[in-house]
């Protein structure tokens, strides 16, 4: 697989995060057999990941997206602005929060206490990626793909500045590019 010019080196390629995240699903179906969850993914980081790990349930779903973003055009997180809430009632749900990566903790910090106080029954997390180094706020992940050091990672719906999320891998982006802004 040829990596991308702006990407240091590859970190998970296409088949890993398959075989990953067929794990995960095993795990969640085993959790919520006689269920049907909820399942929220926040766009845009985690469509991918969503999209190739709901095709692994087998248990019964609802599909739902909340829009959130805690980054602009910079590398460097900020205040969080939800840009699009659920259209799904979820009161007496079990919800299953999927995002792309968790660092600080504090978007999906926000949406487990949001989805709680609007009447969810139970709220977990599955993330692809977890950066435990940066975390900020009291909570891990429920469920997780893989376990990253703090590094900037792009690619399979990650991205920075908006590009680089087409790529079939996860990468590390070149320090020269975020760090030349």
């Amino acid at each position: 697989m040829e990596k991308h010019v702006d990407c240091e080196r590859i970190l998970f390629d296409t088949q890993l995060l398959a075989e990953r995240i067929k794990e995960v699903a095993e795990c969640i179906n085993k959790d919520y057999e006689g269920k049907e969850p909820l399942v929220v993914c926040t766009l845009k980081g985690a469509l991918i990941f969503c999209s190739d790990l709901i095709r692994s349930l087998t248990c019964p779903i609802s599909l739902d997206f909340m829009k959130v973003s805690s980054y602009g055009n910079s590398a460097v997180s900020g205040e969080l602005h939800i840009r699009q809430g659920l259209s799904t009632n979820v009161t007496d749900r079990d919800v299953i929060i999927v995002e792309d990566i968790m660092d600080s903790g504090k978007t999906i910090y926000f949406l487990k206490s949001f989805l709680l106080r609007e009447g969810a029954k139970s709220v977990k997390t599955v993330v692809l990626l977890d950066k435990p180094e940066r975390r900020r706020f009291p909570l891990e992940p429920d469920y997780k793909c893989f376990e990253i050091e703090d590094e900037f990672v792009i690619g399979y719906g990650l991205d920075y500045a908006e590009r680089y999320r087409n790529l079939p891998y996860v990468g590390i982006l070149k320090r020269s590019i975020y760090e030349k802004e």
